[in-house]
């Protein structure tokens, strides 16, 4: 599902029991060092509204950002939000399941809500 989306820019939630939401650029740019300047500020300016506003609403114990591209060669931020009874932590939620999943009580929607809302403020 796509939480938000602009010229530059969108922003899908990834399915899962956590919190978590990934940042992508529209043009498929293989390293952060290919983008624009103005627009490597610009994703750093979305990527910290999500976490703040993913830290205010769901007040996890850690929030995890992550930027692999191995399998998906383009440029994309992961940011999830832990929670310490959460089925992976401490390890990365691609690595070994520890407990059971956890279901988070909050409605996501009023989160993806806040997140759009806080960027098309900010543009």
């Amino acid at each position: 599902m796509i939480i938000f989306e602009n010229e530059h820019f969108y922003i899908e939630d990834e399915p899962s029991s956590l919190p978590w939401v990934k940042i992508f650029t529209k043009i498929p740019y293989k390293e952060l060092t290919d983008i624009p300047k103005e627009l490597r500020v610009q994703l750093w300016e979305i990527y910290y509204i999500v976490e703040e506003e993913m830290r205010s609403y769901f007040q996890p114990t850690k929030i995890n950002m992550a930027s692999f591209a191995n399998m998906l060669p383009r440029v994309h931020i992961h940011v999830i939000a832990r929670f310490e009874d959460d089925a992976y932590f401490p390890n990365p939620v691609w690595g070994e399941k520890l407990r059971q999943e956890k279901t988070i009580s909050k409605d996501f929607k009023p989160f993806y809500e806040r997140i759009a809302k806080k960027i098309k403020e900010t543009q």
